[in-house]
């Protein structure tokens, strides 16, 4: 539901009070606007996070202390309302928060594997997708690379399904990077080009620079 619907159910909401006399009915407003407070706190955080990337791409990167905040208030409110699909996207980026931007996948892996567990649950692919390429990320970082490789194929299998296929070129790189760390060096290259040719395809500039150098990477001599 977009905030303009929870928006105006409180507004109908509120005359239905006041102007029916069904009292009870404000407390219906106070739930649609929590979920508005919810979707606003999930997007603002979004929008931090994005700006702790393009800082970080730069090279100084910083985390906003309003990030993690934001993203634990909007969990809370979904939560409390048994929004599922909601509490879930809203986990997804608290793991993110602790994995990206604060570098600890030990406070980020339990909070990724709920947000996969609850999307899962509610059927969102999207979320599905993005919880299992970070619990990949996860494994990756900790040198365990045939569940690393399991992790990012199953995110992109749901990617392509969705027909998000900058997010499936996305996923390859990390599967570059981890063929060539398993040494199969034939099977990286084939990724490289397969990537690449998805982000152009998508328009994705910053994944076609990120699959060159990857594929540089995997080219390498051992």
């Amino acid at each position: 539901m977009s905030t303009d619907e929870r928006t105006e159910r409180s507004r109908r909401a509120y005359e239905r009070a006041i102007l029916d006399g069904e009292a009870g009915a404000l407390d219906d407003a106070d739930r649609e606007l929590d979920g508005v407070e919810a979707d606003l706190a999930l997007a603002r955080g979004r929008v931090i996070h994005g700006r702790f990337l393009v800082q970080r791409a730069e090279g100084e990167a910083a985390e906003d202390p309003r990030e993690l905040g934001l993203f634990e208030r909007a969990a809370q409110l979904y939560r409390a309302h048994g929004d599922l699909r909601g509490e879930g996207d809203a986990l997804f980026w608290i793991g993110c928060c602790h994995q990206v931007v604060r570098r600890d996948n030990g406070a980020a892996v339990p909070v990724l594997q709920r947000s996969l567990e609850l999307a899962t649950q509610a059927g969102d692919t999207m979320t599905m997708a993005e919880a299992l390429r970070h619990l990949g990320i996860a494994e990756h970082a900790a040198g365990r690379l045939e569940a690393a490789r399991q992790y990012l194929e199953e995110s992109t299998r749901l990617r392509r399904a969705d027909g998000s296929m900058a997010g499936v070129a996305s996923n390859q790189v990390g599967l570059i990077y981890i063929a060539a760390g398993q040494g199969r060096r034939e099977d990286a290259l084939a990724l490289a080009e397969e990537a690449r040719v998805t982000a152009e395809a998508a328009g994705a500039q910053a994944i076609v620079r990120q699959v060159a150098e990857a594929r540089a990477a995997a080219a390498r001599p051992a």
